[in-house]
């Protein structure tokens, strides 16, 4: 029987897709009279306020200087930093906060290089960020080919992020396949 595969790079912008549209912890920090489109409304928006709202409708303001996105959900280099070396000390891959962790990585390096953009933060910081996520990967990378060779612990299972779910499907069904070919003796 057939089966039927959704391309990595699909179900990559399937998840980005996702994540774009879960709810964002903001703070606003100046006002800003809002406005409509299409029947939605957003705003208005007072300084010092607390809004959530969907992670794309968020994006505009955040970089229109209008919100910020909250301490406790946004990663800047410090915070990948921090992750990048408990990845580094341990043998097994790190459970991370978030399923979505490796994409809301990706997408606040964007909101990074729009500050760096605007003189909001040294490019010492967005450097730093792209090394340090270059680290998490890397390393994850290579905890996840190790288990690829193996069957996948319940325990392990937890620790990956969905994205991570979906290569390790394919690594491992290749390296199974690649095993079974030269260890089949006939």
């Amino acid at each position: 029987m057939e089966k039927i595969e959704i391309p990595l790079d699909d179900a990559l912008k399937r998840l980005d897709f996702i994540f774009k549209n879960e709810t964002l912890s903001t703070e606003c920090i100046n006002d800003h009279e809002g406005f409509s489109l299409l029947g939605d409304s957003f705003g208005p928006f007072e300084k010092g306020k607390k809004y959530r709202m969907k992670n794309f409708s968020a994006i505009p303001f955040i970089e229109s200087g209008v919100l910020v996105v909250s301490q406790n959900e946004k990663y800047d280099n410090v915070d990948i930093q921090r992750f990048a070396i408990r990845e580094r000390d341990s043998q097994k891959l790190i459970q991370q906060d978030k399923d979505n962790f490796l994409i809301k990585s990706k997408e606040f390096r964007s909101l990074m290089e729009k500050d760096v953009e605007y003189k909001k933060k040294p490019k010492i910081d967005l450097d730093r960020y792209n090394s340090y996520t270059t680290n998490i990967i890397d390393s994850r990378l290579l905890k996840l080919l190790k288990l690829a060779k193996t069957e996948l612990s319940l325990d392990d299972e937890k620790r990956l992020t969905k994205s991570e779910q979906l290569l390790f499907n394919k690594i491992y069904n290749i390296i199974r396949k690649w095993r079974t070919f030269f260890l089949t003796f006939k």
